[in-house]
């Protein structure tokens, strides 16, 4: 819901309350095609088939972050810092497209659609595009994206361990998901950044003060454990092989040039599947047309189109999905059933008896219904950009050794958790 109210536009959301919207160039960009199209983007993927509430979209979190990084820019500049409006605008516009980029399902098909693909090139060439169409009034925004614009520490606030777009997302993912370990002191953690002055030593950048450690060891805990219970949780991860698998069919039958077998399907999901772009294409014109054309709602339209395939793989995976009957995932342990060639085996024998595969296709068809990978996450990378902390002296440290904080590093280990995938009625009791 939104509300007209002078200079703004007053948008109602459930995690932050009342979102002002400043009219002008914000609020063209909240209007335009390639942000209202993030309406039409789960922000948790197939999340919301586990957690039933996770049904909010990446334009609630887009919003979001743009209203954290004003609140930011406030604090900072009621604690001296000098900030233009040109640049609190920048920077706001940068916030709500950050993840302009996103494909279908979020993360599911992040690598699926091109390959050597993050989303952060995406957003970066629909940037350049909305830019062109504004006459360059985002000039300032996307220096800010790249970490170019003098003032590095906007940059911070845009992609770093502690910036906008993480402190939205677990507190919103908290909130739809019902998994209360995600609530974190968004308020207190604004509140106790500043921005620490050069001392010519280096640049300008944002530090915590001592005060907020407290707050930032909480945020820091309640991301790994966000992690393990939703963004990681095993059905999730089951969900996400199945969509993988239908797709890796699809692909497989275009390589074969048996195109009949996937027609009807939405033409500019084919058109990704068919094209095997990279990385390297996310500035050619007709991509990011077909790009900002796709959303979930193409996925969802396929795998209905597919569902009677006269291929029996890609009508049951796509099956699978639709109905929620996915894969076990069990966590690599040592076990005879999950020894390779027993896992072979029982599968195989389960395609064959279902009249699924054929003798002469099984070792094929086993390829798309086992896959191993593993799950990886560390809540703190203490290798790259370090949270500063300004002690209680002045001084600033790196958060793991402020005496205020005690179990930073634990979170800083990276947690490996390999797993089989399979369907479970291989071994039904």
């Amino acid at each position: 819901m939104s509300f007209l109210n002078g200079r703004f536009k007053l948008f109602s959301d459930p995690v932050h309350g009342f979102i002002s919207v400043p009219r002008g160039l914000i609020l063209e960009l909240v209007g335009s095609p390639e942000v209202q199209r993030l309406r039409r983007i789960r922000q948790l993927g197939i999340g919301h088939m586990v957690f039933p509430g996770a049904e909010h979209s990446r334009f609630g979190h887009a919003l979001g972050a743009m209203a954290l990084m004003h609140n930011a820019l406030t604090s900072l500049s009621e604690k001296g810092t000098d900030i233009s409006q040109d640049e609190h605008e920048a920077a706001l516009a940068v916030a709500l497209l950050h993840d302009v980029g996103h494909g279908p399902y979020s993360h599911t098909l992040e690598h699926e659609l091109l390959s050597d693909f993050q989303h952060e090139m995406m957003s970066r060439a629909l940037l350049e595009r909305l830019n062109r169409r504004m006459n360059g009034r985002l000039e300032m925004a996307i220096a800010m994206f790249d970490d170019t614009y003098p003032r590095s520490w906007f940059h911070q606030l845009i992609s770093s361990q502690l910036d906008m777009d993480r402190l939205d997302y677990l507190r919103r993912d908290s909130y739809y998901t019902g998994v209360a370990e995600g609530a974190i002191g968004v308020g207190r953690i604004i509140k106790t950044l500043r921005v620490h002055p050069n001392d010519g030593s280096e640049e300008d950048r944002i530090v915590v003060e001592a005060k907020g450690a407290y707050a930032i060891e909480n945020y820091l805990i309640a991301r790994r454990l966000m992690y393990w219970q939703v963004y990681l949780h095993k059905t999730v991860i089951a969900g996400d092989q199945v969509l993988r698998s239908v797709i890796r069919r699809v692909r497989y039958w275009l390589e074969q040039e048996a195109d009949e077998l996937v027609a009807g399907a939405s033409e500019p999901f084919l058109y990704f599947l068919r094209k095997g772009f990279s990385g390297l294409d996310v500035h050619e014109p007709d991509v990011q047309d077909a790009f900002v054309a796709l959303d979930d709602a193409d996925i969802l339209f396929s795998l209905k189109r597919w569902t009677p395939s006269s291929d029996p793989i890609l009508a049951d995976l796509s099956r699978r999905f639709l109905e929620r009957d996915f894969f076990r995932v069990d966590y690599q342990v040592e076990s005879e059933r999950l020894a390779p060639q027993a896992l072979e085996d029982s599968v195989a024998s389960l395609l064959l008896g279902a009249g699924l595969s054929t003798p002469e296709h099984i070792a094929r068809d086993l390829s798309f219904y086992i896959l191993r990978a593993q799950s990886t996450h560390e809540a703190y990378d203490i290798r790259e950009d370090v949270i500063a902390v300004m002690n209680r002296a002045g001084r600033i440290e790196e958060l793991s050794v402020t005496e205020d904080v005690m179990v930073i590093e634990p979170l800083a280990e990276q947690q490996v958790r390999p797993y089989v995938c399979y369907p479970k009625e291989a071994f039904a009791p």
